[in-house]
């Protein structure tokens, strides 16, 4: 029997594949209560808002159930993850919600790299902004830097101490 690898797939982006201006591929999700509930349940938002419909809709005065915050910051993070591979290591992330997702509308994700440097560790960053499209509405905008191996031996996840600075640079 051959030894079980522990190890993580080769990185799929490196640091120097990534330039200022490109585009990342979209993303569409169709949103369904499913999605809402169990967003809301997976953070601990017991909020009726995110799984009361008459509560919402009676009480809140808005459309349908709808994302909750923590929900919206993990699709944000998922889609630059599927982007930059399983390497890749978020290092900061701020986002701003400007309209409610709610079932039966679908998310588009879209992105552009808008700096790529390295950090005096050596560390390769990307910093990405992106859009979260409902429809022809922007639901949600996210800046983030992200850490990028520089090479296919680096994994920012083995950075510690001094060697992972995510909140430089910003």
């Amino acid at each position: 029997m051959s030894p079980v690898s522990s190890d993580i797939a080769a990185p799929v982006l490196l640091h120097g594949d990534v330039s200022s201006g490109d585009l990342l591929p979209e993303l569409a999700i169709e949103v369904t209560a499913t999605t809402v509930v169990l967003g809301a349940v997976a953070s601990r938002d017991w909020r009726p808002m995110h799984h009361d419909f008459k509560f919402a809709t009676e009480r809140n005065g808005v459309a349908n159930i709808f994302l909750n915050t923590p929900n919206q910051a993990a699709w944000f993070e998922r889609y630059l993850t599927d982007w930059a591979g399983p390497h890749a290591r978020l290092g900061s992330m701020t986002f701003r919600m400007r309209t409610s997702v709610f079932p039966d509308d679908t998310m588009t994700f879209s992105g552009t790299v808008t700096g790529v440097n390295s950090d005096d560790a050596g560390c390769g960053w990307a910093s990405v902004d992106v859009a979260l499209m409902v429809g022809k509405r922007v639901g949600s905008t996210c800046s983030a830097r992200i850490a990028l191996p520089t090479d296919a031996d680096d994994n920012p996840w083995a950075r510690k101490g001094d060697a992972w600075q995510p909140a430089l640079g910003r």
